[in-house]
């Protein structure tokens, strides 16, 4: 059965180094196909942004974390 992966991994001059863990079996030969990917680095709040709208939640969720983390009465009520 023929596997197709895609990892990310970082060549250090000499070898490349995944960025994660692999699944691989020792000793077997693999194929490898190259492509390089642009890594822009962003801080926090730039990735923060990019997540915003992307949750599903309650309207209230900001004012009433409270009983949706702990299930504390809501303070509406």
């Amino acid at each position: 059965m023929k596997m197709t992966k895609t990892i990310q991994a970082v060549f250090d001059g000499q070898v490349l180094k995944p960025s994660s863990a692999v699944d691989l079996d020792p000793g077997t030969t693999y194929v490898i196909s190259i492509e390089e990917t642009k890594a822009v680095k962003k801080d926090a709040w730039a990735v923060l942004d990019s997540l915003v709208g992307s949750v599903e939640a309650p309207t209230d969720w900001a004012k009433e974390h409270d009983h949706y983390l702990y299930g504390t009465p809501k303070r509406d009520e």
